[in-house]
Parts: structure tokens; sequence; C-alpha cells
């Protein structure tokens, strides 16, 4: 009893009016923290979702790439939504030197080699991550050579990859870049003779405008150029990257390997195309 009167006359207890705006201060409190974390759970969701959703624009992009190249003038504009990521356009990826060996030695098809520009979806790490030196084969998804064999063989790699540091800024990128197609024919001539052809297509990805009217890619087929040697009995091509300061190096790309050679029967004749591709960012 006399505890429960010194209680009473307690004059250091709390009133009812600073308890309730306490209780109420902490329960805002915890509120806007429960907040921040659902808009920050929140946006981590709708960025990895629209990082799926633009992988299937990639890869349409690299299959638009094949249907482009080879004519003269053909337009495709491919269409993508985003809110976190970006298109970019890499005017220098890879340079592709084609050798082939004919009467005792090397001779190179182009001197120089030929240089191609890649694609690449970026998302900024801090909205979207998956690891530093995460890579996914989109397209081939099992073959990481850049010779594919075959009608049906595409002429684009496609992966994602996240890749830190890097100088341009630290992403996680989905990429589109060319690779190199090869078929082969038996042309029958008179007296049972037959001629063997292989050919190699390569798509050359070049800058263009960049309007950027709207969240697309614009592709043109602007010129092919057609390189013949016979009597040829091996072919090697080499990949190298004039780009690699960026960071942009074997380790980026991926491939199997930096140089392929091909055997062929003696007295093949090989053709190679190379099909320039005017990509702009945006509707032209």
């Amino acid at each position: 009893m006399r505890y429960a009167r010194s209680l009473r006359k307690d004059r250091r207890a709390v009133s009812p009016a600073v308890s309730t705006v306490i209780l109420t201060s902490a329960v805002v409190v915890m509120i806007l923290v429960a907040m921040t974390f659902a808009n920050t759970f929140l946006d981590a969701r709708m960025a990895e979702n629209e990082f799926s959703a633009n992988k299937q624009f990639m890869l349409t992009t690299g299959l638009q790439i094949d249907d482009i190249a080879w004519t003269i003038g053909r337009t495709q504009t491919v269409r993508y939504s985003s809110e976190y990521g970006n298109v970019q356009f890499q005017s220098v990826a890879l340079n592709y030197s084609v050798e082939v060996y004919s009467g005792g030695s090397w001779q190179p098809l182009i001197s120089n080699g030929t240089v191609t520009g890649m694609i690449l979806f970026n998302i900024p790490v801090s909205i979207y991550s998956v690891g530093n030196n995460y890579f996914e084969r989109i397209s081939p998804s099992s073959n990481g050579s850049f010779l594919q064999r075959g009608s049906s063989a595409p002429v684009a790699h496609v992966f994602c990859i996240e890749k830190l540091p890097m100088n341009d800024g630290n992403y996680t990128r989905i990429v589109v870049v060319p690779t190199i197609r090869m078929l082969n024919s038996t042309i029958a001539g008179p007296q049972q003779n037959s001629t063997l052809y292989y050919k190699f297509y390569l798509p050359a990805l070049v800058a263009g405008p960049n309007p950027r009217l709207s969240q697309s890619v614009t592709m043109t087929g602007d010129d092919i150029v057609k390189i013949v040697r016979s009597g040829v009995s091996q072919v090697r091509i080499n990949v190298s990257y004039p780009n690699a300061p960026s960071g942009f190096t074997s380790d980026f790309f991926h491939f199997d390997h930096d140089i392929e050679t091909v055997t062929l029967p003696a007295g093949s004749v090989v053709e190679l195309y190379i099909g320039n591709v005017v990509v702009s960012l945006g509707k032209v």
C-alpha cells in the first residue's frame, strides 16, 4: 500500500500525452523503415523482371542481324521497354582476321582484319546485380566458339555478364556481338569433277545516327563485301580485342578460343562475305 501511494505521488512519471507522442513516433519510424525496405525490394524485383524481359529483346536483335546483313537497304527496328536500363552501341568491340593457306603460305583475306561493334543492354549494379564475374550464355546456349557451322547457325552471340570494374561504368549487361557462320557446298562440274566451296559469313556492326526518339534499335543493311580465294587447304581465323583497355577483353566475351583453324580438302574455294550493318539507337 505504501508503494502504491508513493507511485501516485511520484511527479516524475510520464504523462499520458507524452507517452502517446512517444508511441506514435515509434510507430511512424517503424512504418517509414518498412516502406523504405518495401520500396527497395520492389525496385529490385522490377529491375530483375526488366532484365529478364530484355533478354528476349536482345535475342531478337541478334536474330535480326542475320536477316539484315545480307540484304542491302533492308531496315528493321526492334523496340524495347526499360525504366532502369539503357541500350548502348560500342563501335569497336572485336577485330576478326581471316587467313587462308594456299600455294604453300598463309595469305590474309583482308590486310587489317574486320572490326565490328556490339550492342549492349546495361542496368547499373546499384539497381540490379547478379554478382561480379557472372556469365550466362543465351545463344548459342552450349557452343562458345565464334565460328559456328551449319545453315541454322547464328551470326551473333547473345550473353549476360557482370564484370567489375569497367571504365564505362559498373553494369549488369546483356550483349549481342557478331560471330562467323561457315557453310560448305559441292558444285559438280564436267567429267565428274566437282569443286568444294566453303563460305564464311561475318556481319560487321557500324555506328549510325542516334536520334533517341524512342526505346528502339534500328539496323540497316549497308553493304556486302565478297572475297574469293581458290586452291585453299586451310582457313585460320583470329579474333582480337581492340577495346581491351576499357575492359572488353577475352574474359568479357568468353569465346572458347581466340584462334580457330579449319582444315579443308585440297583445292577448295573459300568465299568470305562481310555484311555491313548500320546500327542506330532510336527510330531514324
